[in-house]
């Protein structure tokens, strides 16, 4: 894995990746556009160091495997540890803030959810999550940050924290009683409604508060 996080400024940032905690059905909105219920609270899944990847390649994309829909998220970069974590204690370990794709298998998801097992093989995969560098916790604001995704020049997602389910810090506080958050891990906050499949030939433009600006493109893979 060669996987390193970066500041907008290409400048290294020097700790590792060790684990991306999610949260799933966070935006209203998104549970319905799947017919999924609204949770009681925070359905948590992790990803593993292994499907991150930087946003800025291309998505290859294997056609064998079945259909991979996009979930743009606001990505939070921890720089502390933290356990049973106040939000005040959460506040003051946020490096940054970035973007990412949930990339996920969705034909493989709904099987495995009508089976009543885990998400990992739809969720976990090699390059499952491609993130993008982060910005400065100090060079964007403090509340209702928000983020787009276009493909092809035409709009397909729009997020803002104002609207999530469970906001951004006392969904961390929360993750944090369940799991020890290191210096390095992050956080993948929801997505809004919006998703859909990935095709070959595609161009997809993300931007978070007009302080960064990341595009990439959907190639297939030699296997499929």
């Amino acid at each position: 894995m060669d996987y390193q996080h970066h500041w907008k400024d290409g400048t290294p940032v020097n700790l590792p990746l060790g684990k991306i905690v999610c949260v799933g059905r966070n935006y209203a909105e998104h549970a319905r556009e799947l017919n999924n219920p609204v949770p009681d609270e925070p359905l948590l899944f992790i990803k593993p160091a292994t499907s991150a990847v930087h946003l800025t390649r291309p998505i290859s994309l294997s056609p064998s495997k079945g259909a991979v829909h996009y979930e743009t998220e606001l990505a939070v970069l921890i720089g502390r540890p933290l356990t049973n974590a106040s939000a005040s204690d959460v506040e003051g370990a946020i490096l940054g803030y970035g973007l990412a794709l949930d990339l996920t298998f969705r034909d493989l998801q709904s099987e495995l959810k009508a089976k009543g097992h885990p998400w990992e093989r739809a969720k976990c995969f090699d390059g499952a999550c491609p993130l993008s560098p982060f910005v400065p916790v100090e060079q964007l604001p403090r509340d209702h940050l928000a983020f787009t995704l276009d493909i092809n020049q035409q709009r397909r997602q729009t997020g803002n924290t104002r609207d999530m389910l469970n906001p951004i810090l006392p969904l961390i506080a929360h993750m944090s009683t369940h799991f020890t958050l290191l210096p390095g891990d992050v956080i993948l906050t929801g997505t809004p409604s919006g998703v859909g499949p990935l095709e070959p030939g595609q161009t997809l433009s993300l931007e978070l508060e007009r302080a960064l600006f990341v595009e990439t493109h959907v190639v297939s893979s030699s296997d499929g």
